[in-house]
């Protein structure tokens, strides 16, 4: 054996490179610090979710025991300690589906916004237009009481001419909500 074929026979046993197969994907410190921090905030809004949202979300038991009992603390150190464990919880699970789960009860509060939105344009149209509106809003809701409407917009548009409280207007709003429901 030469001594070229000896070096290069050697050079193969020491070399500590690992080959890297497609499965095998090098993440950053920095990326995995990211991924933390992100577990971190999404836990830190599970634990500012009223239990009725809460419920809505599929959580392993020992995490949705993390976020119950992080939101009886009160102490910020306390507080601030059991959000690092919700995050070390969350590294251990997939997050996917309480990420859809957030995203879903986000969606359905911009829903309810835009509804309550709608309504209330609805009503300030009423009171101002009158009758035109009014049968704008009879031909999206044909089952509406048409004599009722018309007397909660005279109440309304009488207190507002008087400079009152919206007391009527008030009553005009619930009863498109009613419509709408």
């Amino acid at each position: 054996m030469s001594a070229f074929q000896m070096e290069a026979l050697m050079h193969d046993e020491f070399d500590e490179t690992p080959e890297l197969e497609e499965e095998d994907i090098l993440i950053s410190k920095s990326q995995l610090k990211r991924e933390s921090h992100a577990l971190k905030a999404m836990g830190e809004t599970l634990v500012a979710l009223p239990a009725s949202k809460l419920a809505k979300i599929p959580l392993p038991e020992n995490l949705a025991d993390a976020v119950a009992e992080a939101q009886r603390i009160k102490a910020y150190g306390g507080r601030k300690r059991q959000l690092q464990y919700i995050g070390k919880l969350m590294r251990s699970i997939d997050p996917q589906p309480i990420e859809q789960a957030l995203d879903e009860l986000s969606n359905e509060s911009a829903r309810h916004n835009a509804r309550f939105h709608r309504l209330e344009q609805w009503r300030d149209r009423l009171v101002a237009e009158g009758d035109a509106a009014l049968g704008e809003l009879l031909k999206e809701f044909p089952h509406a009481d048409r004599q009722h409407l018309r007397q909660l917009m005279r109440n309304a548009q009488a207190e507002q001419a008087k400079g009152q409280g919206p007391k009527s207007a008030r009553e005009l709003f619930r009863y498109l909500r009613e419509l709408s429901a």
